[in-house]
């Protein structure tokens, strides 16, 4: 598999799944086994659903929930019944369901849908067996394919990051494990601690090669700890910080509570740095959506990047005393501003009432980029709230451990209890603060329009025949 699979959904090539009338029920029982096609629902279908396995259904009054299976030859329903085999007459009800969809001209029934151009050969060999072909269609002018991400190793793990928040639309780049990568590295900057960093590499190993009953339920979000664990040891390296400021490790970049200036600094840059990529990903998603025109113009593509490169060299150019860089910034804050102007009036409609409201969204725009980039701060915010908590567990546990005899064993027991509720408490609120600086800051720009998940239809053909 090439690396830009891993950037890009499955292609999906729309199909129409044709057989002779006499067959379509073996040629579905196979589609259905393989679970590759999309079958799409007829408009105004009021007849699906009523044949004999669905009419008994009915009456056993079987929950819907019940896992269906499917017999390669039609099952006798009675016996079914007689031996509780449900799950093949609910199997069985969903094929009639198929059928009663199938578009039937002279004997020859087909259903459209779509599937995974990689998986056409298989799918195709399959039901030829059957008397059934898999015939390629052109898709509808402006028919949205459905989306179906990578299944490559780190794209697939992070997928439900980007889940959770929309589904990719077919004609935009994944960026399931861009959005990863961020990820663990704003949580690792607040979760700052080399000490706790390895605790939960640790139980991201565990979860992914020992997990206990309790812990399996886990194990898909393993990557996630573990890449977040690995982030937290390297920034609590560059911190100094191990259980807290123990000098276990020495300094090697800063002190979060001696220099929180340069902290705050470092954590804004940061924000830049995910903010222009969030920028150049939501360029080439408006582009592959509708073109230069699309891509030029939208808040979210080059427009909108013009006016945050604006405010980098303003930013820059006040900072470092570079005038150039104050004229670059106002030359670019211009031309954002222009292009995302008319963006914006052409989405509203024209006329006045478009003006005015594409100028009442340009000021948002503007407002909403400075708020933006400053929320990064919090990256630094919670990185010195980290390092205060264990600084405030070493005191209590060394002040302890100075005064001897059964101080000590409340040493101990302080800085265990402590730790523990340091790594919980601040576990959680920087899982929670990255995920926020993820959907609220960067989806925002990568995302302009939501796509169409890929369901395939699945019912697995079942070895114990029922004749």
């Amino acid at each position: 598999m090439r690396w830009r699979d891993t950037l890009e959904p499955a292609a999906m090539q729309r199909v129409a799944l044709a057989a002779c009338s006499d067959s379509l029920r073996d040629v579905l029982v196979q589609a259905a086994d393989e679970g590759c096609v999309q079958l799409e629902e007829p408009e105004g279908d009021g007849e699906a659903g009523h044949g004999a396995a669905a009419e008994r259904l009915l009456r056993l009054r079987v929950r819907a929930e019940l896992p269906p299976t499917l017999s390669t030859r039609s099952p006798d329903l009675d016996r079914c019944e007689r031996m509780g085999r449900l799950d093949l007459i609910a199997g069985e009800a969903a094929v009639e369901q198929r059928m009663t969809q199938a578009l039937t001209r002279d004997g020859v029934s087909a259903l459209v849908g779509w599937a995974p151009v990689d998986r056409l050969p298989v799918l195709a060999d399959r039901v030829a067996g059957h008397g059934g072909a898999v015939v390629p269609l052109v898709a509808p002018r402006g028919l949205q394919p459905p989306t179906l991400l990578s299944d490559r190793a780190g794209s697939r793990d992070f997928a439900p990051l980007v889940e959770t928040y929309a589904t990719v639309p077919y004609a935009d780049l994944n960026p399931s494990l861009l959005a990863g990568l961020a990820y663990v590295v704003m949580f690792g900057m607040m979760f700052a601690d080399a000490g706790h960093g390895l605790l939960l590499l640790a139980a991201a190993l565990v979860v992914r090669w020992r997990p206990s009953a309790w812990m399996r339920p886990a194990r898909p979000v393993w990557l996630f700890l573990a890449g977040a664990g690995l982030m937290s040891i390297v920034f609590g390296a560059l911190y100094g910080e191990f259980f807290g400021p123990t000098g276990v490790l020495p300094v090697l970049w800063l002190e979060p509570l001696q220099s929180p200036i340069e902290l705050i600094t470092a954590s804004v840059v940061v924000g830049g740095v995910l903010l222009a990529g969030a920028y150049a990903l939501g360029s080439v998603n408006r582009f592959r959506e509708g073109g230069w025109r699309r891509a030029v113009y939208a808040p979210s593509g080059l427009a909108g990047a013009t006016l945050f490169l604006a405010l980098v060299c303003l930013a820059s150019g006040l900072y470092l005393g570079v005038g150039a860089l104050v004229g670059a910034a106002v030359v670019l804050a211009a031309a954002g501003l222009t292009a995302s102007y008319a963006g914006l009036l052409a989405a509203g409609g024209g006329g006045a009432a478009g003006a005015v409201e594409a100028a009442v969204e340009l000021f948002d725009l503007v407002v909403r980029l400075g708020s933006n980039l400053v929320s990064f701060a919090r990256l630094a915010a919670f990185g010195l709230t980290h390092a205060a908590l264990g600084a405030v567990v070493w005191d209590g546990t060394t002040g302890l451990w100075s005064r001897g005899g059964f101080a000590l064993v409340g040493a101990v027991v302080l800085f265990l209890v402590g730790n523990a509720v340091t790594f919980a408490l601040e576990g959680l609120v920087a899982a929670i603060q990255a995920l926020r600086l993820e959907y609220y800051e960067l989806f925002s720009r990568v995302f302009d329009s939501e796509g169409v998940p890929f369901r395939p239809w699945h019912i697995p053909i079942t070895t114990e025949e029922v004749a």
